[in-house]
């Protein structure tokens, strides 16, 4: 007898470093949940980045596409991605996938459901700047995918008001929590330590990540600028930065942030240590959007290096600020904390907008009782 025909089949797609660190939690939590089956499918849109986050997780893979190339564009990661799940979608029948905020595989991941007629389920819905380029592809991706999703797990309130002025219907959306803050009781060591955080101990350390495919070029030249200056400028203030693999940004942060005593450049951290950095950074600048939502459980003043944000409850919490990509606005705000303690402070103690470590238990039991209950009676 076949016992899976009355477990409910869950399958998870995801294919970069932050989808994994917020989907992992949750994967973990269907696994020991009984009546679940969880299968677990990677697209390879990263591979060493996203492989370090599996381990860290002690995560297994059912399937990978291993679609990476170097120098991949958004289109030929969509076509692989659609190809690929084709059979995988055909062989496993999933009562309903799973995919995750707003990258290009979470896109042709829906698509490929839609085709087959497969109900999706979208984790982090309801995100929105409403402006197509910014971030780009991000916001016509998470909107394409809460087009074909049937369920919704909103991060926070604001979120599933987006997705209600939409036409979305109340009753399949969730306001579950972020699954990252989950994330992060699997990462934080109390003891934690390493020659990079030595090397800053004696001083206020920033703490840089820049990746985005609209900054690159001058955007992200001013920003580099910015720091730069800003260390010059404070002898007690050392910089680590994390480069992105991506070509163009270590190009620029090199010919801008390299050759100072006081900003280290190093490869990409795995999801252990970056958490584990960002607890003992004093200020955060980042143009990520994980990032936005991983500091503030910290306490941790965060500048975002972005025009706009899609995360608007950090800015209304006091969490985040918004200071674009420009030389004068960065500089100056972070000046601001690096000499207001007052500024510092209101910052540092701001509420964290989201989550309190159980959305993946809330996500899993509105599965059961939303979906495969409903099913079966």
């Amino acid at each position: 007898m076949d016992w899976n025909c009355k477990m409910m089949k869950v399958m998870t797609i995801f294919g970069t470093r932050p989808e994994a660190i917020k989907m992992c939690p949750l994967i973990k939590t269907l696994k020991r949940t009984k009546g679940v089956q969880c299968i677990v499918c990677l697209t390879g849109q990263h591979k060493e980045m996203l492989d370090s986050v599996m381990e860290t997780f002690h995560v297994v893979a059912d399937y990978n596409l291993q679609i990476m190339k170097s120098h991949q564009t958004l289109s030929e990661i969509t076509c692989r991605v659609l190809s690929g799940l084709d059979k995988i979608l055909e062989k496993e029948v999933p009562d309903i996938v799973l995919v995750h905020g707003d990258t290009t595989t979470s896109f042709a991941a829906a698509l490929a459901c839609f085709y087959k007629g497969i109900s999706v389920g979208h984790v982090e819905a309801g995100l929105r700047t409403y402006d197509m380029n910014a971030p780009f592809p991000e916001e016509f991706n998470r909107q394409a995918v809460d087009l074909i999703s049937k369920i919704y797990f909103a991060p926070t309130r604001l979120a599933k008001q987006n997705l209600i002025s939409e036409g979305k219907s109340k009753e399949q959306i969730f306001v579950t929590g972020n699954t990252v803050i989950d994330a992060l009781q699997t990462t934080i060591e109390d003891n934690y330590r390493c020659s990079d955080l030595d090397w800053c101990s004696d001083s206020r350390l920033l703490l840089v990540t820049a990746h985005r495919r609209e900054n690159l070029g001058q955007p992200m030249e001013e920003m580099f600028k910015a720091i730069r200056s800003i260390v010059d400028h404070y002898p007690d203030v050392k910089v680590i930065y994390p480069v992105h693999k991506n070509e163009k940004v270590r190009e620029i942060a090199n010919e801008i942030l390299g050759n100072s005593e006081r900003i280290r450049l190093i490869e990409p951290l795995d999801v252990i240590d970056f958490h584990n950095y960002m607890k003992r950074a004093y200020i955060i600048l980042t143009d990520s959007g994980g990032v936005q939502e991983e500091a503030p459980a910290f306490g941790i003043p965060v500048l975002v290096m972005r025009d706009t944000t899609e995360r608007t409850e950090g800015i209304e919490a006091g969490t985040l600020k918004l200071v674009g990509t420009s030389f004068e606005s960065i500089y100056r705000e972070t000046c601001k904390l690096l000499d207001a303690a007052d500024a510092y402070q209101r910052m540092s103690i701001a509420v964290n907008p989201y989550g309190d470590g159980h959305a993946s238990e809330r996500i899993t039991e509105i599965l059961l009782n939303q979906v495969w209950n409903k099913k079966q009676g």
